[in-house]
């Protein structure tokens, strides 16, 4: 490939799906795993391609993402990898925020210094996958595109979430409608038989092509698309792109998952811990990079633990975990049981704190959490009890918040003796 390449990571926009984990945060520094963030699934697919002029774009709750970034990613001169965050800034031409993911790519445009032969990378940061971009570059050269959208196959049900499209027997984007409406007659966007065989897509015939939120465009193609003044990708500029330049899908056969809600995320951090997980960290080939972090290796006492992904730097004594996340610094108290339940972890040991509160930090004594979202720097007493037993869907408590049924405890909280969830 004779083409440079610049890489455009979307920090996102509000994340309200995701609300209260994005709270204090942006989407892609939602922690991911116990130790990653998320926006190290897109960073690391592009250093492992050997793509070395990255750029994040960010608006909204930024000072975590910055913070990450800038100390997990340092230049490195040798390879001159470079890893840059673009805030979201006013200027004399210009005094308003981003409007969307394409105003955002718009506004940074005399920051990339592009060529009108590169070719630019547009990824979100809040996906979970593997890909060598170098294949889908291979497939961009081949058809002689101007764009290319990477598509996974996803089921009907599932549709309505994403932006799909209708290829063509050459991979030729013909169609493309952005999140159809639940209940509408989306059947003439099945993938054809003849697309089917071709891509090796398996399963039920009733499938559809979702856009993954990766685009590759030609410099001078992109720039001129941009001249317009639609606000976002997938709802304005790629259903408009389609008609006006070359447009084909790559359809990409491996895991991919959309970090939109509450529920996708807390599904997805829960597949992390089978024995056989559909995404592993611990894959040899495609590695994921995060934060070094200088942490004692954790310490378990007298515990039982089924299923477990646990991170470094935890304190587990006398314990019953089971199809869980334990992150960075946890602390698990004597008698307690948790089942499938993400916990966060903490920025910082109870002995670090300028001032003693209450409850410790960490979980306390003879608790039962179970269905749950712990976030980081968590206070709940002894005897709590975390299950929704009601089986509500959605609401909103003192430091704790229900979505789709999995009980969030939010950043910091403190959650007294005795609660009961």
């Amino acid at each position: 490939m004779n083409h440079a390449v610049t890489v455009l990571i979307l920090g996102g926009g509000q994340g309200k799906r995701l609300f209260p984990l994005t709270f204090y945060r942006s989407k892609p520094a939602v922690p991911l795993g116990g130790k990653y963030r998320l926006v190290d699934i897109p960073i690391s697919n592009s250093i492992n391609s050997q793509l070395r002029k990255i750029f994040v774009l960010t608006q909204f709750n930024s000072t975590s993402l910055h913070r990450h970034i800038q100390r997990t990613y340092p230049y490195e001169p040798f390879n001159q990898t470079s890893i840059e965050l673009l805030a979201a800034e006013q200027t004399l031409d210009n005094r308003d925020w981003f409007q969307g993911t394409a105003d955002a790519v718009r506004k940074h445009a005399p920051h990339y210094h592009l060529r009108p032969k590169d070719w630019v990378l547009v990824l979100s940061g809040d996906h979970i996958y593997r890909m060598d971009y170098r294949k889908l570059f291979k497939f961009h050269e081949d058809k002689g595109a101007d764009l290319t959208i990477a598509t996974v196959p996803v089921e009907k049900k599932e549709a309505e979430h994403f932006g799909i499209m209708r290829l063509k027997s050459d991979a030729r984007i013909v169609d493309f409608k952005e999140k159809p409406v639940s209940g509408e007659n989306i059947q003439n966007f099945a993938i054809p038989e003849n697309v089917r065989r071709q891509s090796g897509v398996e399963g039920k015939s009733d499938r559809y092509l979702a856009s993954m939120g990766v685009y590759v465009f030609r410099a001078q193609v992109l720039f001129r698309l941009l001249q317009g003044k639609e606000a976002d990708f997938g709802r304005e500029l790629i259903p408009r792109a389609i008609h006006e330049v070359k447009a084909y899908g790559y359809v990409f056969d491996g895991y991919w998952r959309d970090i939109g809600t509450i529920q996708s995320y807390y599904e997805a951090s829960l597949e992390l811990t089978q024995e056989d997980p559909p995404f592993s960290f611990f894959s040899p080939v495609g590695r994921i990079f995060t934060r070094p972090r200088f942490l004692p290796p954790s310490t378990i006492q007298s515990s039982e633990l089924n299923q477990v992904l646990l991170s470094e730097g935890c304190i587990l004594r006398g314990v019953e975990v089971e199809d869980s996340i334990v992150g960075l610094r946890s602390v698990i108290r004597e008698g307690t049981k948790m089942r499938k339940t993400v916990l966060m972890g903490a920025d910082f040991y109870q002995t670090e704190e300028l001032e003693t509160a209450q409850p410790d930090l960490g979980i306390g004594k003879n608790c039962v959490i179970e269905n749950a979202i712990i976030d980081k720097n968590a206070r709940i007493g002894n005897n709590v009890v975390i299950r929704n037993r009601k089986k509500v869907r959605e609401t909103d408590g003192e430091n704790y918040f229900i979505r789709d049924g999995i009980v969030i405890i939010s950043r910091g909280a403190h959650i007294p003796d005795g609660t009961e969830i």
